[in-house]
């Protein structure tokens, strides 16, 4: 025989289980980059995450990961993605916008480590690019 107690722990199980799922949809990263901001160019510095940053919490919510091409960027929406071209050897990547930043003046992109290697050597830290959003 069921008593009340085992019905409402089921109710707030059932509950709790629809919240977690409504929520969890919300926090999603869309798969390609917003058509308004197709062909959108910005040219500055970039720079790479520090290694302290490995597996923390990004500002969309995955985490980050040194051998993902990743990016950090202030506005562009998260999932966006972006060829990175480094203007010195014109080497590109292309990244997924899932941070906020940098927040340094004159920089415009934080790309993650292995990003910035693939277009530049890790010891110059700081080079000069230009940014396209892309499909």
């Amino acid at each position: 025989m069921k008593t009340k107690t085992t019905h409402s722990v089921k109710k707030f199980m059932l509950g709790a289980g629809l919240l977690m799922l409504v929520l969890s949809g919300c926090s999603s990263i869309p798969a390609k980059s917003p058509g308004n901001l197709i062909g959108k160019q910005e040219s500055g510095k970039a720079s790479y995450y520090a290694m302290k940053y490995q597996f923390r919490t990004t500002a969309s919510g995955e985490r980050y990961n040194h051998f993902a091409d990743t990016a950090a960027h202030r506005t562009l929406p998260f999932g966006t993605k972006v060829r990175v071209t480094n203007i010195a050897n014109n080497k590109s990547v292309v990244v997924k916008i899932n941070d906020r930043g940098p927040f340094i003046d004159g920089r415009i992109i934080d790309l993650s480590r292995s990003a910035f290697g693939e277009i530049a050597d890790l010891d110059l830290g700081v080079i000069e690019v230009t940014t396209e959003v892309i499909h």
